[in-house]
């Protein structure tokens, strides 16, 4: 019976850059690696470096000796290189190093090759590789990874704020966490108020906000195992998700009298937004590079990536995509088509736009989604002349940074909303017999049907991020959007006769366009934001739902996303560890609202209740992860809802306005968000 325990593999975590035979974790903890394990130019004073830093350690970890396997594949990534997902030859990569913790054949073997691993292969890889392997295996059920922002924190702030982290790291190491003086990450660094992008730079370059969306390709893969890689509904929920972040950015935008999002649909037209990222990129500690105003996609030749493509093929695949939603059918490998069904139509779809290996014709319908992130984080050097760096829409944890990021995914929407229109309206699909849905309330701090938003500060631990450092908490200060908690009261009468299950779904949406006028519902329906999504019983006769804000089926809480796995409770799987435990996968319950105004932003909050039956997805989900099930669906089971996801507004509907949309199973009721210029500390954690 092996005696590695799983939590020991969070150390890997720990001092990404630091290898193995260096001190890990909060406790003082050393692997003990055999001697062949180290790189060659160490072998012969292996034994003087193993005693050197055993001394003081608290714990020492034996790790066996084992054949180890062929690493050669993920070796071809230079340790101190980038690894993004976006590059077809480092997602093989990726998916070679999975597959091999996936073969692992208990702990031990998994440990011994992550203790190599963790001194000879790219630590980027390495970290989203184990990370990958860790949420499917078996054996690591219930064992979550640090936060990517504190394993990897120059992703997420700039060269000053870590400087100024590692002078405090080397004067107060010894101070308690409650003694220590945060270090303070300026909330607008990357530009000033003189470019109006920076009036959204809050949403774009969130920390939390960045973190949900590298999460969500971490759970979703597009190349490894295909058990990981086809999980139910993978292609429609690329779809979904993206398209919710598209009408979040949205809503934000026109909050802060900024115009909709123009998607990128002219590949030969200049970049009219700049992005000036003022971060560093990688482990040599270079700087990620600027797009400059006006900056045009290139043809792409970079030969240490493997990546040679021209922008006509974005193109060629573009009208190949347009052609297929055109027929509704596929074109196969073998000549046949295969038509893009009500059903799974967008799932198909989903998976050829983000060509995963589920994709049904990759060779034909290319890899549109990913080499459009390529074309531009490399349109300053596309040649690789001056052996530049990717920008930040090459890599998954920054490309929401980035303004065109936001452009680009408008674009693959207004793609999946070509197929969504083809599609026949929903029509009595909608009823609910017996059901009548007769008001909809938000009771909140501000009153009825008054939302409040205001900023607020925040810490998050940096230690477990800060290589070559003295050991000590080092904690950061950042600031984010924050709203008071809310609840629905939503008034129901049931006049079957009988108790039933329902589903209740709430949205929210702006109600005006950037003139001030009445959005058409068409408009209004594609920025119709996903609040909640919940099953309830309703009783016969009139009843009152009442539903807390913090229980949303969207959103993770502030302390799922940044907690350190050092205050879990009990060994992973436990009861006491239960409370604690999270996919990771969510959007940040704090943005749950958008920002509003001063005087109060015009919105409307959508309420139906559907027929439960006709929803209902027959699964035991005993012990699984159930958080943010909406945009990250649930580990290891079927998507909770058999409806097309974001139902009822995915398909065109025939109405000039909501109200002529309405069926007794729904109503409406118009709120405001009244955001407070003030910023309020976040009380400290228990």
């Amino acid at each position: 019976m092996s005696s590695v325990t799983k939590k020991d593999l969070l150390l890997f975590f720990d001092r990404p850059m630091e290898p193995s035979f260096i001190t890990k974790g909060e406790d003082g903890v050393i692997f003990q690696i055999p001697m062949n394990y180290f790189p060659k130019t160490l072998q012969a004073v292996s034994a003087e470096l193993m005693s050197r830093f055993e001394k003081g350690v608290k714990r020492i970890v034996p790790v066996r000796d084992i054949q180890l396997p062929d690493l050669s594949v993920p070796k071809q990534l230079d340790f101190n290189d980038q690894f993004s997902v976006f590059i077809p030859k480092h997602v093989k990569m990726a998916a070679a190093l999975i597959n091999i913790f996936m073969e692992m054949r208990d702990l031990e073997e998994l440990q011994s090759v992550c203790a190599y691993c963790q001194i000879h292969i790219n630590p980027y890889l390495f970290n989203y590789s184990l990370s990958v392997a860790i949420l499917h295996r078996k054996d690591t059920q219930g064992l979550n990874f640090p936060s990517y922002a504190e394993v990897f924190p120059g992703k997420f702030m700039d060269p000053r704020t870590l400087k100024r982290a590692r002078e405090i790291n080397a004067i107060e190491t010894n101070k308690e966490k409650s003694q220590q003086m945060p270090v303070v990450i300026p909330i607008n660094f990357t530009a000033s108020d003189l470019e109006p992008e920076q009036w959204v730079a809050y949403f774009r370059e969130d920390i939390g906000v960045n973190l949900h969306h590298w999460h969500w390709h971490l759970v979703y893969p597009a190349d490894t195992v295909l058990s990981i890689v086809n999980k139910d509904r993978r292609g429609e929920l690329f779809y979904y998700m993206h398209s919710q972040i598209i009408a979040r950015y949205n809503a934000e935008r026109l909050c802060n009298k900024l115009r909709r999002v123009s998607p990128y649909n002219n590949f030969f037209e200049p970049i009219p937004e700049a992005y000036f990222p003022k971060l560093e990129s990688t482990v040599a500690s270079r700087a990620w590079p600027p797009r400059f105003a006006n900056s045009v996609m290139h043809n792409l030749h970079r030969p240490m990536q493997q990546i040679k493509s021209d922008v006509y093929e974005l193109e060629l695949w573009r009208g190949r995509l347009q052609t297929a939603i055109s027929e509704m059918a596929i074109l196969l490998p073998d000549g046949s088509k295969m038509p893009l069904d009500e059903e799974t139509g967008i799932d198909v779809l989903g998976n050829l736009v983000e060509a995963t290996i589920l994709s049904l014709n990759r060779a034909y319908y290319g890899n549109m989604h990913n080499m459009g992130h390529n074309f531009i984080s490399y349109c300053h050097d596309p040649e690789d002349k001056y052996l530049e760096l990717y920008g930040v829409m090459g890599d998954s944890s920054t490309a929401m940074r980035d303004p065109v990021f936001y452009r680009w995914h408008a674009f693959v929407d207004d793609l999946f909303q070509e197929y969504k229109n083809k599609l026949p309206p929903y029509g009595d699909k909608l009823d609910f017999a017996g059901i009548q849905v007769s008001s909809i309330n938000v009771e909140s701090v501000r009153g009825a049907n008054r939302f409040s938003t205001h900023w607020e500060q925040s810490e998050v631990e940096l230690d477990g991020g800060l290589d070559f450092t003295p050991r000590g908490s080092v904690l950061a200060r950042f600031t984010h959007l924050q709203h008071d908690e809310f609840t629905y009261k939503i008034n129901v009468h049931n006049s079957s006769g009988k108790d039933v299950m329902g589903t209740v779904r709430i949205f929210m949406a702006p109600t005006l366009n950037e003139e001030g006028n009445q959005l058409s519902f068409n408009d209004q329906r594609r920025l119709m934001i996903e609040m909640d999504k919940f099953s309830q019983s309703i009783p016969a006769g009139s009843s009152t739902i009442s539903r807390i804000s913090t229980e949303s089926s969207v959103t993770i809480p502030y302390e799922r996303v940044f907690r350190p796995q050092s205050n879990r409770p009990g060994k992973p799987g436990t009861p006491a560890a239960a409370e604690f435990d999270f996919c990771g996968c969510g959007w940040p319950h704090y943005m749950l609202i958008p920002k509003g105004t001063p005087e109060g932003y015009p919105v409307i909050i959508y309420v139906m209740i559907s027929n439960w039956e006709e929803d209902r997805v027959e699964q035991d989900t005993t012990g699984t992860c159930k958080n943010a099930a909406s945009y990250c669906g649930i580990r290891d089971r079927k998507y909770p809802d058999r409806r097309a996801m974001g139902f009822p507004f995915d398909r065109p509907i025939k109405a000039n306005k909501i109200t002529e949309f309405l069926k007794p199973n729904m109503a409406i009721n118009d709120c405001t968000i009244h955001f407070t210029d003030k910023v309020q500390e976040r009380p400290p954690q228990a």
